[in-house]
């Protein structure tokens, strides 16, 4: 009998989830959007409800488990371990046993950066790569790191995971959700670029979008940033959107340092810009980093999973506990 997976992909904005085959295809999907002020448990009865839809859908398959992607230090068994300040009741909330017990089948939890590594270890841009670093930047800065084919993991569940709270600017000082100030999370997300040109338009500065920042200053997002001021070469949009690839390109050259990967993945909304950045941090990074032999380069690539990277890499760390036990 054929089998396949469940996946989720439970983030701050969407939750998505699929059933995907052993080889990594995805077979059928659904996603819905994060609720901002229900509770987690209601948000949860209505996972359950469609994984249901989901599992019913496939006639004759068995199903073999569960894989949930995570934002924060992710407990395999349990769910979230640590999310101060950001999805309101996930932390210690017990999603693996849950989905256990209501589907009678083995179920983990992995962050959701590290979800993406194996994504694309098992049919991305990684496949062929033994040491590789997977960035996913959105409203924050997720991680994933892949050591000699090994996923890194350690038992405080943060290995991998941080690049994001690496500190990349001393003198900046807006604080981290870690404590600490002038981080990767803070700096180099796509939040922070939309927060810096809304700063300049705050102190006047001439730009395209300043009538659409006076109407609703949160329709100024990342987006907006790159279609209709950097694509429009807005002078105030361009000189922010220099100095957030340059602090991107100093995160990088952090990640090199310290997991010397073939490889760098980019994935995230930001990326769907990367042709107006991709260049300059790649010429960035080659000049800054430390390696051998000299003069070397290591390529980011943009990842090429799109939306599902999450749930596919759920469902391939599932494949890979399962192989332990076989």
């Amino acid at each position: 009998m054929d089998a396949y997976l469940l996946a989720v992909d439970w983030g701050g904005t969407r939750i998505k989830l699929g059933a995907v085959s052993l080889n990594g295809r995805l077979i059928a999907s659904d996603i819905f959007e994060t609720p901002v002020t229900d509770p987690v448990e209601q948000t949860f009865q209505t996972l359950l409800e469609r994984l249901h839809v989901l599992d019913k859908q496939q006639t004759g398959l068995e199903l073999l488990g569960i894989g949930i992607a995570l934002t924060g230090p992710t407990d395999p068994n349990r769910g979230t371990a640590l999310l101060p300040g950001k999805i309101k009741g996930m932390e210690g909330f017990p999603i693996v046993p849950r989905l256990r017990e209501e589907f009678s089948t083995k179920a983990w939890a992995e962050n959701d950066g590290v979800a993406a590594m194996y994504a694309e270890k098992h049919i991305g841009l990684a496949r062929e790569k033994k040491w590789a670093v997977v960035l996913t930047i959105g409203t924050g800065v997720g991680s994933g790191v892949m050591l000699d084919r090994n996923i890194l993991k350690d038992p405080h569940f943060m290995f991998g995971t941080q690049a994001g709270h690496l500190v990349i600017d001393l003198s900046n000082d807006q604080l981290c959700l870690t404590g600490a100030r002038g981080t990767g999370e803070t700096l180099c997300s796509s939040t922070a670029l939309a927060l810096a040109v809304r700063s300049g338009l705050q102190r006047g500065i001439p730009s395209v979008l300043s009538d659409l920042y006076w109407q609703n200053p949160h329709a100024i997002d990342f987006r907006a940033v790159m279609e209709r001021g950097v694509a429009t070469g807005d002078r105030l949009c361009l000189d922010e959107l220099r100095r957030w690839t340059t602090r991107v390109g100093w995160l990088l050259v952090n990640v090199v340092h310290a997991y010397s990967p073939e490889i760098i993945i980019l994935a995230g909304g930001a990326t769907a810009a990367h042709q107006h950045f991709l260049q300059p941090l790649q010429d960035h990074l080659n000049r800054h980093i430390f390696r051998y032999p000299p003069g070397e380069p290591v390529p980011i690539r943009i990842s090429e999973l799109g939306d599902n990277m999450g749930v596919i890499g759920a469902a391939m760390m599932v494949k890979e506990r399962l192989e332990c036990f076989a």
